[in-house]
């Protein structure tokens, strides 16, 4: 079988050697499609593929057209929103995921954030401290579960909403299981997002939610900029000026937090939560695991859609 790794963003050099390591010990061979350019180029890289490797790669219904041999598809990562599920379910191509590799990564990023925020993007001014403060997470899953780890070193009280997640678990974990989202949000200064962003999600953090904050409210996103409303959130922080939002993306109004909110905000240059060197091997040798397995033993664990 032909796993074609294609990657806008590539692995790190170390990274894809493992990955071929993986992929060969399994009889099978790699091929590599770093940096392409145009949709085109991805697409004809695909014609001959078995499986693909993606990261943040767009998998749409013309690509599949196009990949007329393609049977798994994995995204090294959580987040698979790239992948049109439907499609694949639609040629009976399974889509996975790889949840929790790059999860410290994206915790890390986000307490990079806080600390930043905290300290006055170290200015040399008199800032605050972590210590003590209230932190709610929005989602316990994988990369919740590292943020309440690391917010047990700082100090800081955490709450969790998450009504897929037993409450013992949370509990075990040092966390506070609240009973609504809207608990979280009125408890804490700081609210982390940790969702997917999907039809029922996108655009679910706005005004009604962000006004429950208390003073000295600060938002941080390392999830998906779509998940919030972004004309409600400039909205309130027009009428709050104690409010920060940072984020692991730029919002589509940018040019607009530049002109109101100087100070109030950060936006990362591009979406960097899974780009450590740890996570980049991580992601991408579990991917060619999962696909040297689906071949091996038919192994969807990780499926992330429905089968047809």
């Amino acid at each position: 079988m032909k796993v074609l790794v294609a990657t806008d963003k590539p692995f790190a050099p170390v990274a894809i050697t493992q990955i071929r390591e993986v992929t060969e010990k399994g009889g099978h061979t790699l091929a590599l499609l770093e940096k392409y350019k145009t949709t085109q180029e991805l697409h004809a890289a695909a014609a001959d593929a078995d499986a693909m490797i993606v990261r943040s790669d767009i998998v749409d219904a013309a690509l599949i057209t196009a990949a007329p041999r393609l049977k798994i598809v994995v995204r090294a990562g959580a987040g698979y929103d790239n992948l049109d599920l439907q499609a694949c379910t639609a040629r009976n191509i399974v889509a996975m995921n790889t949840p929790g590799q790059n999860s410290n990564a994206v915790a890390e990023l986000a307490f990079g954030l806080m600390i930043y925020n905290a300290r006055g993007a170290f200015d040399g001014k008199t800032g605050t401290e972590l210590m003590g403060k209230t932190l709610g997470l929005h989602a316990f899953g994988a990369v919740g579960k590292c943020m309440a780890r690391i917010a047990s070193g700082f100090g800081m009280k955490v709450f969790a909403y998450d009504p897929f997640v037993d409450k013992k678990s949370m509990s075990e974990a040092g966390v506070t299981a609240v009973d609504t989202v809207e608990d979280l949000y009125s408890s804490c200064q700081y609210i982390s997002l940790h969702i997917p962003a999907n039809d029922k999600t996108k655009n679910s953090i706005g005004e009604k939610l962000l006004s429950l904050m208390p003073i000295g409210a600060v938002v941080v996103n390392t999830a998906r900029k779509e998940v919030i409303n972004e004309a409600e959130l400039v909205s309130l922080m027009e009428k709050r000026t104690d409010m920060k939002y940072l984020s692991d993306i730029a919002t589509d109004n940018a040019e607009l937090f530049a002109s109101k909110f100087a100070g109030r905000y950060f936006f990362t240059p591009k979406k960097m939560g899974a780009q450590t060197e740890e996570a980049n091997i991580n992601s991408g040798v579990a991917a060619a695991r999962q696909i040297v397995d689906f071949f091996a033993t038919g192994n969807e664990k990780y499926r992330v859609n429905k089968p047809k």
